[in-house]
């Protein structure tokens, strides 16, 4: 499991992000005070508050998991041991 903090200021990189992970056969879950949500489902990701910084977590390894960080690295702020 990787964790990152990541930022989405606007709508159009919340799309992009979800793009993103749905394109991963792997589990992503993003937590934002109590809330945890599929980082797949936009609808759940604007029901968290994005004035915050948001937890990433990644269930992915390998090649697949390397593609994908780099691909959102544009929104990560904060690699978390």
């Amino acid at each position: 499991m990787t964790t990152h903090t990541i930022r989405l200021h606007n709508i159009a990189q919340v799309k992009d992000f979800v793009n993103q992970c749905s394109g991963c056969s792997f589990e992503i879950t993003l937590s934002s005070g109590q809330a945890v949500i599929n980082a797949k489902s936009i609808m759940g990701l604007f029901g968290l508050d994005l004035n915050a910084p948001i937890v990433m977590r990644t269930e992915g390894e390998g090649e697949e998991l390397a593609a994908f960080l780099k691909e959102v690295g544009k929104y990560i702020v904060e690699t978390q041991d």
